[in-house]
């Protein structure tokens, strides 16, 4: 059983067959046809035709249907795959066949006198031409037939599956899986919908199972033996968070989701409809951020775009939003080799991009921000007009071990990019901040509170004439990111990979989280709302336990949280905090027109004081002077508090 059962995979996963053993075979099927009709038209005449005479018959039959068949190709097409153009090439073949058949057994019946005469040879040929067709035709409707009944049980038997919803989204998934060639490892056995109104409907020949309790989901999920459970919709993964995908993460019944449409759409006009496993960014995703695209348009149209960090998570995903607006030129700006190489592949990769002209419109420039002399010749070189500032230290705990590199790339970085924007005249410069600059407990938090105090006073000096100059500077600041390289949830899917233990800090730790896009879109929005010397703030959601995250993600992999994985408190780490703050209690924001973005109303500093303590601090990092660094930011961060970290001694 085993043996067959490979058999069949192997058979399954074959392409095709050689198409000279289908040529071969097609001959001798053909020769084998021909030679039964001089067979049985023999015995219907009553004329036994001699023996060598239907050897002659065969082998020439053989030799015709080989000549035949390989000059029109019939054997070139993959039979499982056969279209009606394929029917017509053998058509013509077997045609030409059986009028060559005829004048070759015409002549030697002339010569011979062995055969059954010149009108008998026609009945002969018609017959054979219709047999040899119809042989044809039913060997690749039989071997498509059969491919079809393999493929769908003979290896695995389909995962039966309910679809979320009865409405048109789920109708379309439910075609998606109709479709065995797309996705033949599942069947559909029916819809589910959340309701107590039980009524007994169908939709596309399978019952709709209207759910009132989850004794009886739990009864149809046995009776059925339902593997997955698929929804259309992210809203509506959302919308049965702690309903529906909570009994099923607690039932192990996958919770599967088709994405929107949109993303099914990839290069070289290659349409995939990928049905996949839910993942917890899913539990955690939030309505899409629709900007104001003839703001944004306005802003960008012909203009000259930088982005510093290019090749990280916050800074690649600003590069793809920019590149889709009328741009001039896009700089991408890293000192990430392998990451920009990747970066730069994937826009040469891409549909949009255009040969003719990428070489001037994309920019690719390896240069670390510390790098005055090279930042400025950047500057000079290219005279960028928006500049999206996203280069940065961001691990907590390795810049509280490394805290003069925090320093040098989040404060000095800043400061270079800044004054070089400055100098040639940029229009804007966006700043990409952090929740952990709030009254911060740890070096990179203070790193980028001190960035974010330079900028300020930088803009309101240029802004009051204090300074010449005429770029407007603007800051975001938000939480945690799903997905940015380093983050939590990477993490705990490479522990669960390897079979646990997860490691979570605390259990009361709480983070708030926010996507990609989503951030890349505030901080696009923010950027044209923008008039200069402002902190603009997100609104992050609700908070998220780690803890409680590290669960969902267990469960969502099929295993028991605490049983099949254990989750193991290691403590909090050097400088963290159990609650990140979005703003300082001592600041009040404002509201803006966009709902999702606020202002924050800081203190306002004075820049050649500023600028003064951080010229100080950069040659005391210059100089690895890691406790005299520190003291430094404390003085100019009053409210950074280190906690859990050897410098708690600085601490007032």
């Amino acid at each position: 059983m085993v043996a067959l059962e490979n058999f069949l995979e192997r058979m399954i996963k074959t392409t095709y067959l050689n198409r000279w053993i289908v040529l071969i075979l097609d001959a001798l099927i053909s020769s084998v046809i021909t030679l039964i009709v001089y067979v049985g038209l023999g015995a219907f005449i009553s004329k036994t035709i001699p023996g060598p005479a239907l050897l002659v018959v065969f082998a020439i039959s053989l030799v015709v249907s080989v000549l035949v068949f390989g000059l029109f190709g019939i054997h070139k097409g993959i039979i499982r795959h056969a279209t009606i153009l394929d029917i017509i090439s053998i058509f013509f073949a077997v045609v030409v066949k059986a009028v060559l058949l005829f004048v070759i057994f015409t002549l030697l019946d002339t010569m011979s006198g062995i055969f059954i005469g010149k009108g008998k040879v026609s009945i002969a040929e018609i017959v054979d031409f219709t047999a040899t067709l119809c042989a044809f035709v039913l060997v690749r409707v039989l071997i498509v037939y059969l491919y079809d009944i393999i493929s769908t049980h003979a290896i695995k038997a389909p995962k039966n599956i309910l679809i979320y919803g009865d409405n048109d989204k789920s109708l379309v998934t439910a075609a998606f899986f109709s479709n065995k060639n797309l996705n033949s490892g599942y069947k559909v056995v029916g819809f589910v919908v959340m309701s107590d109104n039980v009524k007994k409907l169908k939709l596309t020949s399978v019952p709709v199972y209207s759910i009132s309790s989850f004794d009886y989901l739990s009864r149809v999920i046995r009776r059925k033996a339902i593997h997955a459970i698929v929804f259309s919709d992210q809203k509506d993964v959302l919308k049965e968070k702690d309903n529906l995908v909570s009994f099923c993460m607690k039932e192990h019944v996958k919770i599967m989701l088709q994405p929107n449409i949109e993303s099914n759409i990839v290069s070289k006009g290659v349409v995939k409809l990928p049905i996949r496993d839910i993942k917890i960014e899913d539990l955690l995703y939030r309505d899409e951020i629709k900007i104001k695209m003839d703001e944004v348009s306005a802003m960008l149209e012909g203009k000259i775009v930088m982005v510093t960090g290019a090749a990280g998570s916050i800074g690649s995903e600003l590069c793809r939003i920019i590149s889709k607006f009328n741009i001039k030129q896009l700089i991408f700006l890293d000192n990430a080799e392998t990451p920009m190489h990747t970066l730069q592949l994937e826009f040469l990769n891409s549909d949009a991009y255009d040969a003719a002209d990428a070489g001037q419109k994309y920019c690719f420039l390896l240069a670390d921000v510390r790098n005055r002399i090279r930042i400025n010749t950047i500057f000079d070189l290219y005279r960028p007009q928006i500049v999206f500032h996203a280069a940065a230290y961001k691990h907590v705990p390795v810049i509280e071990d490394n805290p003069t590199e925090g320093v040098n790339v989040n404060v000095i970085g800043t400061k270079v990019v800044a004054d070089a924007a400055l100098r040639t005249g940029a229009e804007k410069m966006i700043m990409i901040s952090t929740d952990k600059a709030v009254n911060p407990t740890n070096i990179m938090g203070a790193t980028k509170r001190i960035a974010e105090i330079y900028i300020q006073s930088l803009s309101k000096a240029v802004m009051s004439g204090e300074i010449q100059g005429v770029t407007r500077y603007i800051t975001t600041r938000f939480g945690n990111v799903l997905g940015s390289n380093g983050s939590v949830i990477p993490r705990f899917r490479e522990q669960i990979k390897s079979g646990g233990p997860i490691t979570v800090t605390h259990p009361d730790i709480i983070r708030y989280f926010m996507t990609i896009p989503e951030a890349c879109r505030l901080v696009m929005e923010a950027a044209t709302m923008g008039k200069g010397n402002e902190i603009f703030v997100f609104d992050m959601g609700t908070p998220v336990k780690i803890a409680d995250l590290a669960r969902n993600m267990i469960k969502l992999a099929g295993y028991e949280p605490d049983v099949d994985i254990k989750i193991v408190y290691t403590g909090l780490r050097q400088g963290e905090k159990l609650y990140e703050e979005l703003l300082n209690t001592k600041e009040n924001v404002i509201p803006t027109d966009y709902k999702k973005i606020f202002v924050a109303k800081t203190r306002e500093y004075d820049y050649a004081s500023v600028s003064e303590k951080v010229l100080e601090l950069k040659e005391k990092a210059r100089l690895s002077e890691a406790d005299e660094s520190v003291k430094i930011m404390k003085e100019i961060v009053p409210e950074f508090v280190s906690q859990n970290s050897k410098y708690t001694k600085f601490n007032k």
